[in-house]
């Protein structure tokens, strides 16, 4: 687009507007945001449209070595420097949000000439975002715990430090199994889990228990659902259809989980799985609303209704460093179960790891499945050792929920029906693959 312009308008007109404009974009959005405020701007849309033309025209003087350029940057600075010494003597506000949004509008210029579009357009958008978001960033530091940045560093250190250290050589010659691809499967799992967390304690704050099943789903459902169960045993019958609703949506949001996994990891066995995959997620949360729906007025559920312990245990901070040592563990487990299962037991061995696996969390056995090399195992047999690995795992879960809910009278039918009607989905599509 700035080409065309370049060729229809004349020489170095283009680059002109373009500085005009940005600059006084920037100082438009400076003077609204002092419209309301009893502090002075130290310039205003006009002074901040002039110090974009002066960088540039200082900047077309010179431009091989930058010195009028560079020495129009230190009078400008010089006399910001003397307006916030000045505004901090007489006011007391120590901001220097405008300082330095001056600075960058003077640096307009050369940005436009310099460099490709999308970058001089992404300082403009990020500057005029930045000057907007003040409010944002407040409530957004008020909401954050104390350790928030703690564990912020915990997951750029396990992803940009721990990883690219790691080598890339097998463990054992005959098995498939690296260092740098365990903690790459742990850091993806870890990345999913805590994206989820970041979204129920920033997205939805205020959420009551359907979103904690949708987002604890996302970190591990059988965990969410094993918290949920232990609640809805005490929770007063006016929750109970929330808690079987976020139940269902949650192991909905566990297909969603594996299949970004497997579409990570194996794209050939992705495109074989998203239909079905798709399918169960669509009827697992279905079936979760239609529970919703069909009890909420039976027990007199009200919007209102929700239990503050049970969303803080679903949506507890999963990043820790135990927990990705436990994953780890667990993936070199399975790595080494599936290569001696099929070098003792043939594929039948992998069938067996399929269902064994259901009794816990199915990442590590499908993670290791996707990425691990093992010889024999079609695509075909990865399908359906997924979709038994699913099917198990459903059982299993609807043993924990009807045992840690205590075998809840209100909860049983409900809780059996919706369970059978998603094992049974899952056994179809499993028996349409293997048939």
């Amino acid at each position: 687009m700035q080409e065309y312009f370049k060729n229809v308008l004349p020489d170095g007109l283009t680059n002109f507007l373009l500085v005009l404009a940005f600059s006084l974009l920037i100082g438009l959005s400076q003077r609204r945001l002092y419209l309301n405020k009893e502090t002075a701007l130290f310039g205003s849309d006009r002074t901040f449209t002039l110090i974009g033309l002066f960088g540039y025209i200082l900047y077309l003087f010179k431009p091989t070595d930058f010195v009028l350029f560079a020495g129009g940057g230190l009078i400008l600075a010089m006399l910001l420097g003397l307006s916030y010494y000045f505004k901090v003597s007489r006011v007391g506000d120590y901001g220097m949000t405008s300082i330095i949004t001056a600075l960058v509008t003077y640096c307009i210029g050369p940005l436009v000439c310099l460099t490709p579009s999308w970058f001089y357009v992404s300082v403009v958008v990020v500057v005029l975002l930045l000057a907007e978001m003040k409010t944002t960033f407040v409530g957004l530091a008020q909401k954050m715990n104390n350790d928030e940045f703690i564990t912020l560093a915990k997951f750029l250190l396990i992803c940009f430090i721990i990883l690219p250290m790691l080598p890339d050589e097998r463990i054992i010659p005959e098995i498939s199994l690296t260092p740098y691809r365990i903690w790459l499967a742990t850091v993806i799992v870890s990345a999913i889990s805590y994206i989820s967390y970041l979204l129920r304690q920033y997205v939805f704050p205020q959420s009551g228990v359907l979103v904690s099943g949708i987002v604890g789903g996302l970190y591990s459902s059988t965990a969410t659902i094993g918290i949920l169960s232990k609640k809805s045993k005490t929770a007063p019958v006016q929750m109970l259809p929330q808690y079987l609703t976020a139940m269902f949506l949650a192991i909905g949001m566990m297909f969603l989980r594996l299949m970004i996994i497997i579409a990570i990891f194996n794209w050939t066995v992705f495109t074989s799985l998203l239909l079905p995959m798709f399918l169960m997620m669509l009827f697992s949360c279905g079936t979760g609303l239609f529970m919703y729906y069909r009890h909420r007025k039976d027990h007199g559920i009200t919007e209102k209704n929700t239990d503050e312990e049970a969303i803080r245990e679903t949506t507890e901070n999963p990043l820790e460093f135990k927990v990705a040592l436990i994953f780890a563990f667990l993936f070199v487990l399975f790595t080494l179960l599936t290569h001696y299962s099929i070098k003792y037991m043939g594929t039948g061995g992998v069938t067996i790891l399929s269902m064994v696996s259901g009794f816990g969390d199915i990442t590590p056995f499908i993670l290791n499945l996707m990425e691990g090399q093992f010889a024999g195992i079609s695509g075909n047999l990865m399908v359906s050792s997924c979709l038994l690995a699913m099917l198990s795992n459903n059982v299993i879960k609807m043993t924990y929920a009807i045992g840690f809910s205590g075998a809840r009278k209100e909860l049983m039918k409900p809780l059996i029906g919706g369970f059978t009607a998603i094992c049974l989905i899952n056994l179809v599509i499993f028996l349409l693959f293997v048939l």
